[in-house]
């Protein structure tokens, strides 16, 4: 009873705040709900970024992935933040001098009204494919281990998993149907502090119990028990190999953190180019930190459950919250991970509506419709797309190499492909509206045939990194023989302040310097 009326009890806190900071807000306009008004600041896009990203799928996901691979699967998360730096440097200065709202925005402008609906046509599908069914599993995971809700309810683990999917799909679902971009963020931040708190608090007081009190002693006797987990430099043949990041994990990266609507958005919604970049550049510093809370936990747990778990690695870490943490904070804590899996959910919900709003229905369905329409309009979208999530996150229970590993296969399917004709698009002025379109469809193609069809003896993040020289040469070869036939235009017409935050190049360095000592310190 304890254990759930302080989840209880922490829910209802965020939920207060968020309506209590809202209550004066207008959300009726297009920028008011999609892009919280255009007013947020460095903390507010850095914590909502992180708490966007770190999930469930992460919490459970990542810590499975380093109970059974150890440290090499950091490399997921540090790398983070070099793109982090390329997007702030060059991707966020770009998109705020055009006055985007949207990435398949920049899409028509640089190339044609086709491969903008094409692109968010792709984005709609794979939210729902890919993140908002596992997102919602991966909660539903932890909080069934937790609560026990199947005995509770008293009906089998299946329909308990099932009921708690459908309980969080409808909480997420409220917050981004009723709230828009504003309440996401707010609620994001006090989520984000009370996850690096519980987060920390595992790892910390799992060692002061294997170290009899001393948190030093206890790693120590962590990594004498099987050294092996600590290496970051992951073999040929592991579940991801060190040379992957030089190939397909550079594209993925650049992709997730510069060109991935659900994430780049907050830095969209900024109130100039200062706090966009002190935003993303935070963030890069978190990510370097995240591994103490997503991956240091299941090498921990290793230490303490052995090869007991190895059939089920996404079990691992509601079980080392369980045994470690006081029952008083378990709910807590539990509220946190729920609070999480909201985040991460309602602001794919937010971008999916701002996609289907901004970038099809208005330009194809209703060319003069309003504000207001526009935003009922995303409502309802939000409200479909968590129908057919709840619906979908069943199927995705059954995963050999875990649930973090088969996101990051699924994602694949779209991101390499839109990542490709971006880049294209912002570096390389003469690839055409024609090649794009056919660099989507041949990368699209390719990925599925080489990874779930003929699945090539080839690790998938080398597979993206085939494909992303694929996609570049089928559009400079289309390019050629058709080439485009409007003129170059610009389309500047932001009305913010495009000051580039003074320390943003000597900030970048110092967080690169740190990622490689990093690497040089745990490759050892």
């Amino acid at each position: 009873m304890q254990t759930l009326l302080s989840f209880l009890g922490f829910t209802a806190f965020v939920a207060f705040y968020s309506w209590y900071r809202l209550r004066k807000e207008s959300l009726s306009s297009r920028d008011g709900f999609f892009l919280g008004g255009r007013s947020l600041t460095g903390v507010v896009i850095a914590g909502s970024m992180l708490l966007t990203n770190i999930s469930t799928e992460h919490l459970i996901g990542l810590n499975g992935s380093a109970y059974k691979n150890g440290f090499i699967i950091i490399a997921w998360e540090v790398t983070s933040a070099l793109a982090l730096i390329v997007a702030a440097l060059y991707f966020i200065p770009t998109y705020l001098k055009r006055g985007l709202t949207t990435i398949p925005q920049y899409l028509e402008e640089r190339f044609d009204s086709m491969t903008r609906t094409l692109v968010a046509l792709f984005l709609m599908v794979s939210f729902v494919v890919t993140l908002l069914p596992i997102v919602l599993f991966t909660g539903a995971i932890n909080l069934e281990s937790i609560f026990n809700v199947s005995e509770v309810l008293e009906v089998s683990k299946s329909n308990g998993l099932w009921i708690t999917v459908v309980v969080i799909g409808l909480i997420g679902s409220g917050y981004a149907i009723f709230g828009g971009l504003k309440a996401v963020a707010y609620s994001d931040t006090i989520n984000g502090v009370g996850l690096f708190i519980g987060g920390l608090a595992v790892p910390i007081l799992a060692l002061l119990d294997i170290g009899d009190g001393n948190m030093f002693t206890g790693l120590s006797r962590v990594y004498e028990h099987s050294p092996e987990k600590f290496n970051v430099i992951g073999a040929p043949d592991s579940v991801l190999p060190f040379s992957t990041l030089f190939t397909g994990l550079v594209i993925n990266q650049l992709y997730f953190w510069g060109m991935n609507q659900s994430i780049i958005q907050r830095a969209l919604g900024a109130k100039n180019l200062k706090e966009a970049q002190k935003g993303l550049l935070y963030t890069g510093v978190l990510k370097t930190m995240v591994p103490l809370i997503i991956v240091l936990p299941g090498v921990i747990a290793y230490y303490y459950f052995g090869d007991s778990f190895s059939d089920n690695q996404d079990m691992i870490y509601p079980e080392l919250v369980k045994k470690v943490l006081p029952l008083s904070f378990v709910g807590l804590f539990a509220a946190v991970v729920m609070g999480a899996v909201l985040s991460t959910f309602n602001s794919v919900l937010n971008s999916a509506a701002t996609i289907f709003s901004v970038g099809i229905y208005q330009r194809l369905i209703n060319l003069a419709a309003t504000d207001r329409q526009l935003v009922r309009v995303g409502k309802l979208c939000s409200a479909i797309l968590a129908l057919v999530a709840i619906v979908a996150a069943p199927l995705v229970a059954s995963a050999p190499e875990g649930l973090y590993q088969l996101l990051q296969q699924l994602n694949g399917i779209f991101f390499i492909p839109i990542a490709s004709i971006m880049i294209a698009g912002l570096f390389i002025p003469h690839i055409s509206a024609a090649g794009a379109k056919a660099a989507l469809f041949v990368g699209l193609l390719f990925y599925i045939f080489t990874t779930f069809i003929f699945q090539l003896d080839t690790h998938f993040v080398h597979i993206w990194g085939i494909e992303f020289l694929l996609n570049m040469v089928v559009m400079f070869g289309v390019s050629h023989f058709y080439p485009n036939t409007r003129p170059a235009r610009s389309f500047d017409k932001t009305t913010l302040d495009i000051q580039p935050w003074r320390y943003a190049k000597p900030f970048s360095l110092v967080l690169t310097i740190v990622i490689i000592a990093l690497y040089i310190w745990l490759g050892q």
